[in-house]
């Protein structure tokens, strides 16, 4: 039996399709900062190119989804954690190995194989109890057992415990005559030790002075220990040849399938660990149901995972908000006042999307989203000093080129454009992008202050950001599907700068 990968379903063409770098839209979006919390602490096992990697196949995101509703089994995420520090602890002393020389590095290469029998014949016996429904877990089972069956681990697990065993069994005196020093086999020489300790220990009165001598903990020999163990291996030649021998024919002992297990399964263990925190502060994660046909898409109390970590470690909770498209709407047009969530909105919309099409669970309740082949992003850049075009002309030439690359499959999120030029050229620019967007029948979510993008067909559905009634300059980061009338924007203003009617009636004293 073959076992490919926990990541990718049945073939193995999947992994050499990884990204190496984040996709453009990363940035704009947050998921740099997304990734990064992930990742973190787990560098060794070069996890992010697996977050750069979104997935075009229901069935392939279903076949990850499975693996990580398994993981959610306590008992089973300690199995595989535990078995995580054991690859760990090797791979620490294979690098430790590689740093020491003749013996010594063998006996490290010797432990080194022997924390790898043992943590696959511990996760084998796991997962043995454990009652899987995962395709990929059920998989990697089968061949993880047959594998700890085989012939050929069979035979790599007698082999070193037997050396293991046989070093165990070495004894020897080390006779000093300074400055002789001799290396002797033990010959049942009794242990004085013992009776040096029972004969003091009648003296010992409360705490008294440990005058034991700290021996310096280093894995490297000096001079004098090496000459010593150098005496030794000529008084048992046999066992250190048996040692020679067996680092030469079992240096290549690891199984690929296992050891490409040990690394992908972390992306699924780092994704799950991140979200307990948020779990634990009484937010909801849900597995999204997804099609790469119908463009009918909701979800229910979502909020941009960026910004809750950084408002839990605040000890503040994210304002969750909803939205959801039917029939022929493709795209959210979003208004309202600044600051009042809505770029939170569009990253939201974006973020559950992507971390959905790598079979993650979403922040929300419950869910609908669509498979997308590629997310598209257009939000405001500062002025570059060494670009010699326009702001109004940079916008133009980055929305042309998202034009020319999207399909009907993609989603474009685009967040505040020609905020450079005047309202009245927004407007003609702003519908002509419009138009070509709905031509191409794809997913968009636009943050404008251009209001009339929002009727502008049965395609264009109106969100606001909205305010507190009684006191307009207080934000809610609620953002609700109703027609775009500037009320809220306008209350805004004026309260900001001190013109409602109230405050005109105070200042004029009337």
């Amino acid at each position: 039996m073959t076992f490919h990968s926990i990541l990718f379903e049945g073939a193995s063409n999947g992994v050499s399709a990884v990204r190496p770098a984040a996709p453009d839209s990363f940035v704009d979006l947050n998921l740099d900062q997304v990734v990064a919390a992930i990742t973190a602490g787990k560098e060794e096992y070069d996890l992010k190119p697996f977050f750069y990697t979104s997935l075009h196949d229901a069935d392939a995101i279903n076949y990850r989804q499975e693996v990580m509703q398994a993981l959610e089994n306590v008992p089973l995420a300690d199995s595989i954690r535990a078995f995580a520090a054991q690859m760990h602890s090797m791979r620490q002393y294979l690098a430790q190995s590689e740093e020491l020389a003749g013996r010594q590095k063998e006996r490290w290469f010797l432990d080194a194989v022997d924390i790898y029998c043992d943590g696959v014949t511990e996760l084998v016996n796991n997962l043995s109890t454990t009652d899987l429904t995962s395709r990929g877990l059920l998989a990697f089972r089968e061949y993880a057992t047959q594998y700890a069956a085989s012939d050929r681990f069979a035979r790599l697990l007698k082999e070193t415990k037997e050396l293991k065993s046989a070093l165990a069994s070495i004894e020897y005196c080390v006779l000093i005559n300074s400055p002789n020093v001799q290396v002797r086999k033990y010959e049942g020489e009794p242990d004085y030790s013992a009776d040096v300790q029972s004969t003091f220990e009648r003296f010992k009165q409360g705490t008294v002075t440990d005058y034991n001598f700290k021996f310096f903990d280093s894995p490297k020999m000096d001079h004098i220990e090496e000459k010593i163990f150098d005496l030794v291996t000529r008084l048992y030649p046999e066992i250190f040849s048996r040692l020679q021998s067996y680092c030469a024919s079992h240096k290549d002992y690891p199984d690929y399938a296992i050891f490409t297990f040990d690394k992908e399964i972390q992306f699924y263990v780092a994704y799950l660990e991140h979200i307990a925190r948020f779990k634990n502060a009484g937010l909801d994660f849900c597995y999204p149901r997804m099609d790469r046909t119908c463009k009918e898409v909701y979800s229910s109390a979502g909020f941009d995972l960026a910004l809750a970590g950084a408002l839990i470690s605040e000890r503040a909770i994210p304002v969750s908000n909803d939205f959801h498209l039917e029939d022929r709407e493709r795209m959210i047009v979003v208004s309202g006042p600044n600051q009042g969530g809505k770029t939170t909105f569009a990253r939201t919309f974006g973020q559950l999307h992507y971390l959905a099409s790598l079979g993650c669970p979403v922040p929300g309740k419950e869910a609908r989203l669509f498979l997308f082949d590629e997310i598209f992003t257009h939000f405001e850049r500062e002025e570059n000093a060494n670009n010699l075009r326009g702001k109004l002309q940079d916008d133009l030439l980055r929305v042309h080129q998202i034009l020319e690359r999207a399909t009907p499959d993609s989603i474009i999120i685009m967040n505040e454009i020609f905020t450079s030029t005047t309202l009245q050229d927004a407007v003609v620019l702003s519908k002509k992008i419009a138009a070509r967007i709905m031509k191409l029948d794809l997913l968009c979510v636009w943050v404008t202050f251009v209001e009339e993008l929002a009727s502008l067909s049965e395609q264009t559905v109106s969100m606001v950001s909205t305010v507190v009634p009684e006191s307009p300059a207080l934000r809610t980061y609620k953002i609700v599907r109703r027609p775009a009338d500037g009320l809220s924007y306008a209350m805004s203003i004026a309260e900001k700068y001190r013109v409602t009617y109230k405050t005109l009636k105070e200042r004029l004293g009337s």
